[in-house]
């Protein structure tokens, strides 16, 4: 079972309902915007889950999978499949 832990400071207490438009346009909270320093605008990152969108800072995939899964744990977890064709990195 894969566990982890993300810092949260700072962030919105809860979940929020926002407007996308025909465009398909949304605004980012003007809280969130400042915390990551877009208060002029600029690029974040989109992760399509499926059933759920994440947005993540400018540089925060990087540090939300470091969190999730160090590589250590990673080769480790790798290591044990029994899949010749899943064991790879």
């Amino acid at each position: 079972m894969l566990t982890y832990q993300v810092d949260r400071s700072g962030a919105m207490p809860a979940a929020s309902e926002f407007l996308v438009s025909s465009s398909g346009q949304m605004s980012v909270p003007a809280a969130v915007r400042h915390r990551w320093g877009l208060d002029h605008g600029g690029r974040v990152t989109v992760v399509d889950l499926g059933d759920a969108v994440v947005l993540l800072p400018p540089g925060g995939r990087a540090g939300l999978l470091d969190a999730a899964l160090s590589a250590e744990d990673h080769v480790a977890f790798v290591a044990g499949l029994d899949d010749p064709d899943l064991a790879t990195t």
